[in-house]
């Protein structure tokens, strides 16, 4: 996403770079947008059930998803996973592991997402999301996701299923995360 320029900035190519960025007229400040990173969790309760949320929010509202969000200045990858499930589902987490690393650049996106458990047995959608529910593998709904990475994740969960996490999962073969929503059969 290209950002405007504000009062006094221009696009340009500064001294030393090799990309356009925003530099301002009068003072040559450089404005660098960067890449956002998202932090979640695959998070497993009782029975090997997966703790999904139901969107409240933009995009893609009404839709299933794992506890995720952009993570906060200041804090670990570990703390904004866990934060993310506190205020998606009110759920306190035990995170296992980085589970996967998921490239987004048609977003300019960087997730990752850790293997976790249900610290405590207690969740409630919080106001970001209509509702939450552990579902067994088979009762997921997968036509429901909202976001490939979220078939991704939930993916690598299952074949890493009660074995010690290696080296994360990244985008599956030919997944670039370059394409909209909806295309590729929904992944």
């Amino acid at each position: 996403m290209t950002i405007p320029a504000p009062p006094n900035f221009t696009r340009k190519v500064p001294d030393g770079d090799n990309r356009e960025r925003l530099v301002c007229g009068d003072c040559g400040y450089i404005a660098y947008s960067n890449p956002k990173i998202v932090v979640g969790a695959v998070v497993e309760g009782d029975e090997g059930r997966v703790l999904l949320c139901r969107r409240a929010i933009e995009p893609r509202s009404g839709f299933w998803t794992l506890p995720a969000g952009y993570m906060e200045e200041r804090e670990t990858s570990e703390a904004g996973a866990a934060r993310e499930a506190e205020e998606e589902a009110g759920a306190i987490i035990a995170i296992d592991g980085l589970l996967a690393v998921y490239n987004i650049p048609r977003i300019s996106q960087v997730q990752l997402i850790y293997r976790a458990r249900l610290a405590e047995p207690v969740f409630a959608a919080g106001p970001e999301s209509l509702e939450v529910r552990l579902f067994a593998w088979d009762d997921i709904p997968w036509t429901e996701l909202a976001f490939p990475s979220v078939h991704w994740a939930l993916h690598a969960w299952r074949q890493a299923a009660g074995r010690p996490l290696g080296a994360p999962a990244v985008n599956p073969p030919g997944e670039s995360g370059n394409y909209s929503t909806g295309q590729k059969n929904g992944l």
